[in-house]
């Protein structure tokens, strides 16, 4: 493990970088997970359940800890309404800084109740909208709350046939609704507009890519931002220059990292392409992202596989892509790029790719009082083990 830092350190050394500088970026590195994926979360037709899975927010935020106590950058979690639902705010506020956690983003659920069959904050009915935008309003309430500073909106408004609805009436609908939500955040929160290609709405989809939300966000106004969920995209489609186009426009907010086969299969990120999420974080880098609040929530489900392993996993895949791509050699990368050298630019990032850094990652763990093998760890001191005894009363919760 050792020989393998050094090699880096020597690498980056010749060339007149300094480790140091990666080591530094990775330590404040941050990882937001997902509240639902801890409990009973699963495909579109099923949910298979597992012991131990955790029956309430507050061992939602236990399993969430555990994550973070392994791995070291995992410090936040993102919240969904009504699932995450408690009467008392503050005492699940309370509980998070205790286990050494921030509440991060709330996530409105506008998707489940059966009155939007025929969509939410778009439906034809008012009284149904006005319903939706009550919720949403609850959830910016419940963020104040909780010392939050982001909502995280997904709709699945759409329609599924010709003539279903006026197309138009709709995008009037979401825009007025929107403008309402909007005008009632906090001072200091955002507003991270998802969209998503397709399903359940097969025909139309109101926010079905990236510039139709970004259009909805420079309507609305500079802290309305758009949410890039690597799942929600055609096949083929090069997300790392949407990153690019959304930064130029000022409103790249954040991502939900997971990764896909066919369309949004909500698989371990990076377990798929793992080169994409690397290119993603060469654009990341260049655009000096996180300097700036980009937010790097992950939104997968974990359904066959063990879902506070699948976590640890995935926040080590997000921690090494972020590693390999400090380590690109800018200087050589921008000359070549000057002079049309088309193989000679490509050599270079993929040398970085192909860079072992995992001992480099493991350091950086070990620096933040984390795990140098976060799943070996996991596995032997029995934490799922003693978990599984400890809730093996009541009902776990699921998000069907």
């Amino acid at each position: 493990m050792t020989a393998g830092f050094d090699l880096i350190a020597e690498k980056l050394a010749a060339r007149g970088d300094d480790i140091t500088r990666v080591e530094e970026a990775l330590l404040v590195q941050e990882v937001e997970t997902p509240s639902w994926a801890f409990g009973n979360s699963g495909t579109r037709f099923a949910v298979f359940a597992q012991p131990g899975a955790p029956r309430d927010p507050f061992e939602k935020l236990e399993d969430a800890a555990e994550v973070q106590r392994l791995t070291g950058i995992a410090r936040s979690v993102a919240l969904h309404i009504p699932w995450d639902k408690v009467e008392n705010l503050n005492e699940l506020r309370d509980r998070a800084e205790e286990l050494g956690l921030r509440l991060g983003a709330i996530n409105p659920n506008l998707f489940q109740e059966p009155e939007y069959k025929l969509g939410s904050l778009c439906n034809p009915d008012e009284g149904i909208r006005r319903r939706a935008v009550a919720h949403v309003r609850e959830c910016i309430e419940i963020a104040a709350r909780t010392g939050s500073d982001a909502i995280s909106l997904w709709l699945a408004d759409g329609t599924n046939y010709p003539g279903q609805d006026s197309l138009r009436a709709r995008r009037v609908r979401l825009s007025e609704t929107l403008r309402e939500i909007y005008a009632a955040l906090g001072d200091e929160m955002e507003l991270l507009i998802e969209y998503k290609l397709y399903e359940p709405a097969f025909y139309a989809t109101d926010l079905a890519d990236w510039g139709s939300a970004l259009l909805i966000c420079q309507e609305l106004g500079e802290r309305a931002k758009v949410l890039v969920d690597l799942g929600h995209h055609a096949q083929g489609v090069n997300i790392e220059q949407i990153v690019s186009l959304l930064h130029g426009a000022g409103r790249l907010g954040g991502f939900h990292f997971n990764d896909r086969k066919y369309g949004d299969d909500d698989l371990i990120v990076g377990s798929i392409d793992p080169y994409q999420l690397f290119r993603i974080f060469l654009e990341l880098i260049d655009i000096a992202a996180f300097e700036n609040g980009v937010r790097l929530t992950i939104d997968q489900s974990h359904n066959v596989e063990a879902k506070i392993e699948a976590m640890i996993q995935t926040v080590m895949n997000l921690q090494e892509s972020y590693a390999k791509a400090l380590l690109v050699d800018r200087a050589a990368l921008e000359r070549a790029q000057l002079k049309g050298d088309i193989l000679g630019a490509n050599r270079i990032i993929v040398d970085a790719y192909n860079t072992d850094v995992r001992p480099l990652c493991a350091k950086v763990r070990q620096g933040l009082g984390a795990a140098a093998d976060p799943i070996a760890t996991f596995r032997t001191e029995g934490y799922a083990d003693r978990v599984v005894q400890a809730r093996q009363d009541g009902t776990a919760a699921a998000w069907l």
